[in-house]
Formats: structure tokens, sequence, C-alpha cells
């Protein structure tokens, strides 16, 4: 089922995961007011809290990690 809180659009748009003075490259597939699933080459060095900005409007929003699962994960816009 799914929960979330609002629905999503589907894009495809380059950003980074910014935290603590490292960037981590990523691929935005959704997103919605509520959240967004990212694309990344390993979840494993994705902290709970980071920057997401997007590389084509240069938009940055401070995000929560929700979900993992293999090279996705789901966060909650804060």
């Amino acid at each position: 089922m799914d929960q979330r809180s609002a629905a999503r659009n589907r894009i495809l748009r380059p950003a980074t995961i910014e935290f603590g003075g490292s960037a981590i490259p990523c691929m935005v597939r959704n997103m919605s007011g509520a959240g967004a699933m990212l694309d990344v080459a390993t979840t494993a060095d994705v902290p709970e809290l980071f920057t997401l900005t997007v590389k084509a409007d240069g938009h940055r929003t401070l995000c929560r990690l929700v979900w993992r699962n293999g090279k996705r994960i789901g966060v909650a816009l804060e």
C-alpha cells in the first residue's frame, strides 16, 4: 500500500546529496512537496539528514532518509 502523503511527479534530474563538506551525485526519479525517490551509486554512504541540490534549477532542500532499497532511497523533504 502506498503511504505517501502527496502524489509524486515523475522527473529525471541530476542532483547532489550534500552533507558535512561531502557530496554524492544522484538522480531524482520522482518528487512531490513532501518527498522524493533518488538513484545513487551506493546507499551506504548516505546519511540520515542531508541537503539535496537539484542541478537544473539550483533548488536546495533539507531531506531526511526514510528508506533504502538497492541503489534507490526514499526521502522526506523537511
